[in-house]
């Protein structure tokens, strides 16, 4: 009798290793944008605020829980409870309110409410490896002999570090990614040493903890203290990255990973305070890289040359999320389908947008040379920020309230007028240059906006043509015709209308194969899982394929054929020429134009396609 052998279990040392590794690899991909705030968040803020001792504790008290409320409670447990398949992000929020919610009005309210949140993390990612960057270079100043550097040199210095970047995207990170959480794991190290070395001398700031502090900054300061506020939330830039980054890692590394940052932050932030307190002239310049001088003269530059490298780190983490976020755009039909290679064998998930690389690298080397200095652009920074943990907050209130979730709909209510009264007091930024996040943002938005109205008055236009009708004449057709031998594969949204463009082929061309497949991709609610399948004959030598794929998902499609049975001898697909004098539907044809069709942008064998034209006018 043969007995079943139950595979090892996992020693508790492996085990262990495996949790460390997961750690650590988070403190690269997820951290580095929240990891590298303290390098400006209390420069900036007490640029204008003077660094009494009582303003230093009410200040240090608002970053506290700021990071404990909208990082800490929003997104480490409300909305990481809210993944799907481990997957997090805006457009896993829509996917669960468009299954949740009943009426089509609803359905366009989450919808518009995506497009936004969308955006305004595209806007953002503009702007911080400009502010991240451009500040950690701004170290330099306090090495002696090149205290005189021009500030022109430092926009150069940032510029070429961020060029080379972008430039560096279409060969991909897989080889150097490794690197990321070892070296964050020794900043997140440097910032919590340099900070407890400080706090030592001046113990008093541990009282910074209690709330009491913050609400008396507030209540004392008034409307002023209030638009501190928007200097404040900079501590907590990064901290949606949690969530949208949770498919990358999972939740637990996520979570514990955050546990040893939010610890390293909070003794960063103290240490800079005490330092502060200590030294209140200091405001001219900046903080931590004055208190990291202090300490050590000799560790400065070993500090310094880690705080570029985790800036660095940190943009490359923000541009790898760009990516994600487009494609799915791309794959939930919200956005063109840009051009995507991948750049890693091993990982599909590992891919590079060209278009959305060089936006970003020249929106963001406009904005270095726009604003100059780190602390100009901090005055720029925090408006999309807030506005998209407002709009999650907003969400998950929703679908708590729809689950009938009480108890967390009340916190995600409390959370949610945090983020509110945050992004109110940045509107304080908008004439101070905020304008600009809100500018680059609009460009994504119209984008968005204009490609999925003009998908829609496309479809009205072109009408296909019902199953039925069509079945008629394609039974008559092929009886009667000549059939060439092998397999043609078109592309349908839905196989119970036909597009023009196989209407044209088959009856005006008369091109008719012995074999007509009709595959149809259908794009889930849910990040992942693949399924494909051959469903009913329609009629004889015509039948359909189906794909169903969540949006997350990066298919090898000719594999899914091949795997099929599917040896196609020509791939045929719809091509529109538009023909209009609106403006709108103008922009809306030059998009078509510019973006690959659906084959290209899932890498089909060249040799086997053929594009059939359709004239319409919008």
């Amino acid at each position: 009798m043969e007995s079943e052998i139950s595979p090892p279990k996992q020693a508790p040392a492996q085990k262990i290793r495996q949790e460390a590794g997961g750690i650590i690899k988070s403190l690269g991909l997820v951290f580095g944008d929240i990891g590298t705030s303290p390098i400006y968040t209390l420069t900036v803020i007490f640029i204008l605020t003077k660094p009494t001792e009582a303003n230093v504790m009410g200040v240090l008290s608002l970053i506290i829980w700021t990071l404990t409320i909208l990082v800490s409670v929003e997104y480490a447990w409300l909305a990481m409870g809210l993944g799907e398949k481990g997957e997090g992000g805006t457009i896993v929020l829509r996917g669960i309110l468009i299954r949740l919610l009943r009426t089509s009005r609803g359905v366009v309210a989450v919808t518009i409410l995506t497009f936004i949140g969308i955006s305004l993390l595209l806007g953002d990612g503009v702007i911080t490896p400009a502010i991240s960057i451009l500040s950690a270079v701004e170290g330099i100043l306090l090495i002696p002999g090149l205290k005189e550097t021009r500030q022109v040199a430092l926009m150069v210095i940032a510029s070429v570090i961020c060029f080379t970047l972008f430039v560096f995207q279409r060969k991909g990170t897989e080889k150097v990614a490794g690197a990321f959480g070892p070296l964050m794991l020794v900043w997140f190290l440097a910032l919590a040493v340099s900070g407890v070395i400080w706090v030592i001398k001046v113990p008093s700031v541990w009282k910074a903890i209690n709330p009491y502090y913050g609400a008396r900054f507030l209540y004392e300061n008034g409307i002023a203290g209030f638009f501190v506020l928007s200097e404040v939330i900079l501590c907590a830039t990064g901290g949606e990255a949690l969530y949208a980054d949770m498919g990358h890692l999972g939740r637990k590394p996520i979570v514990r990973a955050w546990y040893l940052v939010f610890i390293a932050l909070l003794l960063n932030y103290l240490g800079q305070g005490a330092f502060l307190i200590k030294h209140p002239g200091i405001r001219s310049s900046n903080v931590l890289f004055g208190m990291a001088f202090n300490v050590s003269f000799l560790l400065y530059i070993p500090f310094l040359i880690l705080s570029i490298m985790a800036t660095v780190i940190a943009s490359q983490a923000l541009i790898s999320g760009m990516f994600s976020v487009v494609y799915q755009g791309i794959n939930t039909r919200l956005m063109p389908m840009f051009k995507v290679e991948y750049t890693s064998t091993e990982m599909r998930s590992q891919i590079y947008i060209g278009f959305v690389n060089w936006f970003l690298l020249i929106s963001v080397l406009f904005i270095i040379f726009q604003f100059k200095e780190s602390n100009r652009l901090a005055a720029a920074y925090g408006l999309a920020v807030t506005g998209t943990m407002s709009l999650t907050g907003i969400m998950m209130s929703i679908i708590f309230y729809l689950r009938k979730d009480m108890g967390k709909l009340a916190v995600a209510i409390f959370v949610t007028l945090v983020d509110l009264a945050f992004l109110v007091s940045n509107t304080y930024k908008i004439p101070h240059g905020g304008y600009w996040s809100l500018i680059i943002a609009a460009i994504p938005l119209a984008t968005i906006m204009t490609y999925t109205g003009g998908q829609r008055k496309l479809y009205r236009t072109i009408r296909p043509l019902k199953l039925d009708i069509f079945l008629y004449s394609y039974n008559e057709i092929y009886r009667s015709l000549n059939k060439i031998k092998g397999t043609a594969l078109f592309f349908a949204r839905d196989t119970r209308k036909v597009p023009a463009y196989i209407v044209h082929t088959m009856f005006m061309n008369n091109i008719i194969y012995e074999d007509n497949i009709i595959v149809s991709i259908t794009t889930l609610d849910k990040p992942f899982g693949v399924k494909s399948f051959f469903r009913q004959d329609l009629a004889p030598g015509l039948r359909t394929f189906e794909i169903q794929m969540g949006y997350m998902e990066v298919v090898d499609m000719e594999e899914l054929l091949r795997k099929a049975g599917i040896e196609e001898k020509g791939i045929f697909y719809g091509l529109e020429e538009i023909a209009t004098t609106n403006v709108i539907w103008k922009i809306f044809s030059i998009m078509k134009r510019l973006a690959p069709p659906f084959v290209q942008f899932h890498d089909l064998p060249p040799n086997k396609l053929h594009g059939v034209v359709t004239r319409i006018e919008l």
